[in-house]
This record gives C-alpha cells, sequence and structure tokens, in this order.
C-alpha cells in the first residue's frame, strides 16, 4: 500500500511539473501538431524582444539543420522530425548556436517523461518487492551521465551533436556536424570522458530526444521508443548502475512485445 502511494504521487508530481512548462515548451498544449507552428503561437508575448542569432545565411542554417533531420530520422525511422526541431534536439546550450535554439527545455520534458514510464513499468511489474525503493531505482536507471555513456552511443549521438567540451584547454571548440574532433578527444577513458561534460551533455540530448519525440509524435511512440530503444541499453550486469537487475527479465519481454530493440515506433 505504502508503494503504491508513493508511486501515485511520483507520478503525479511528474505531471504537475509538465503542466506547469513555461512558453515555448507549452506550445506542447496547444493544438497544433507542428512543432515550428507551436513555438510559433507561444512566441506572441515575446516578439517584441531581439533575438540574437550567429552570424550564418539562410541557407547554411538549412543546410547544417538538414543534416540532423537525416540523422534523426535514419536513427528513429520511419519518424520524421521538422528541422527546427532536429536543430533544438542536437543543440546543446554550451554551443554558439543555441543563441538562435537549443535543448534545455526540452530534455526538460523528456527527463520527466523518462520517469513517468520508468515507474509506471516498475510499479506493474511482477518483479517488484516490498523493499524496493522507487527513487533509488529511478537515480540508477535514469542519471543523466548513465544516460549518456550507455544510451546515447546507441544513437550516434557524437556525430552530430552541436556542443563544447570544458576542461580541455586548447582544444576547447565547439563541435558538431562536419567538425573535425580533436584526437585526443575522440578516444576517452570513461573518467576523462566525465569530465570533459561528455556523458553529461550526451545523456542531456537523450532526453531531449524522448522530449522531442513526445512532443512531436505523442505519448504512444514515446512509450514505444523508451521500451526499445531506451531501456534495454540500461540492463548493465554487474553494475550498481542501470536497471535494477531484478527488472531485466521483465524489461526484455516486454521490449520482445513491442518487436525488439529495432521494433516499429508507429503502428
Amino acid at each position: 500500500m505504502f508503494k503504491s502511494r508513493s508511486c501515485a504521487q511520483a507520478l503525479r508530481r511528474a505531471a504537475t511539473i509538465r503542466q506547469t512548462v513555461p512558453t515555448p515548451l507549452a506550445a506542447a498544449r496547444l493544438p497544433c501538431r507542428s512543432y515550428s507552428q507551436a513555438a510559433e503561437r507561444a512566441g506572441h508575448s515575446s516578439r517584441t524582444a531581439p533575438v540574437i542569432t550567429p552570424s550564418k545565411s539562410r541557407e547554411e542554417w538549412q543546410k547544417q539543420d538538414a543534416v540532423l533531420v537525416q540523422h534523426l530520422n535514419d536513427v528513429f525511422s520511419p519518424l520524421k522530425f521538422p528541422p527546427e526541431l532536429a536543430s533544438r534536439i542536437l543543440t546543446h546550450a554550451s554551443h554558439p548556436d543555441a543563441m538562435r535554439r537549443h535543448n534545455g527545455r526540452l530534455s526538460f520534458v523528456g527527463r520527466r517523461v523518462l520517469q513517468s514510464y520508468l515507474l509506471m513499468f516498475v510499479h506493474s511489474s511482477p518483479a517488484l518487492r516490498p523493499e524496493h525503493d522507487y527513487e533509488l531505482i529511478l537515480e540508477r536507471a535514469l542519471n543523466t551521465y548513465v544516460l549518456g555513456e550507455y544510451v546515447a552511443p546507441k544513437w550516434q549521438i557524437g556525430k552530430v551533436l552541436k556542443w563544447r567540451p570544458m576542461n580541455v584547454g586548447n582544444m576547447s571548440k565547439p563541435l558538431g556536424p562536419n567538425v573535425d574532433v580533436p584526437s585526443p578527444l575522440m578516444n576517452l577513458e570513461r573518467d576523462s570522458a566525465r569530465s570533459v561534460g561528455m556523458y553529461k551533455v550526451h545523456g542531456t540530448t537523450v532526453e531531449a530526444v524522448v522530449g522531442g519525440v513526445f512532443h512531436q509524435f505523442g505519448g504512444s511512440v514515446a512509450h514505444r521508443l523508451f521500451h526499445t530503444r531506451v531501456l534495454p541499453h540500461l540492463l548493465l550486469q554487474g553494475s550498481h548502475e542501470g536497471l535494477h537487475v531484478a527488472y531485466h527479465d521483465h524489461a526484455r519481454e516486454v521490449c520482445e512485445k513491442m518487436g525488439g530493440p529495432q521494433g516499429p515506433l508507429l503502428r
């Protein structure tokens, strides 16, 4: 009874947070399903404020956005991401292009979506035991560094993400599509990857992908994404990180029912 009440309270908190997200994420509640149109409607109140963006031509922006769109469309086929949404998902706040748009708010929403789906999965699992702690399960499975280390590589986030490493001296330069990565950054050890912020930034982008999918394509698609493209990569044997080992078999069972790790995202 206590665990049921704890889970219900956690789900209500997640839902309340989503309802109070400020614009432009308030666009997610608008009837329009197009991200660009929804963002435009949500931005009416702030149109008088000047918008400062990096100096690039329209053609340069379109060419760069096309690379990001193609990447997301390939990884999450058959979903089709609008250019504005793709560029927002794959631009971190550390990059100069973040003056145009970045994934901060989408990652906020995506994290709450991930938490809600994991809580529902755990609460409905036959593996649930009275001694299992919901908060601890959430923290270990959905830690941003864990998402960045184990999920982001499966989505090849590092190939296209626009971000800027920290604590790397004169090698600290904006990275992104068609940018040569300095060789010392290409094969980092685990601790080094954490120190330059790679796992943190990549994990934030995983959350942003989930938030973007939830907004653009709906909760059903995001739910299938969670069980086929996220949770299977968090079944870490012999580690305190990732999903609690008691739930591994049930997670595999749910994934297979949805078509496996490459199961269809649309039904």
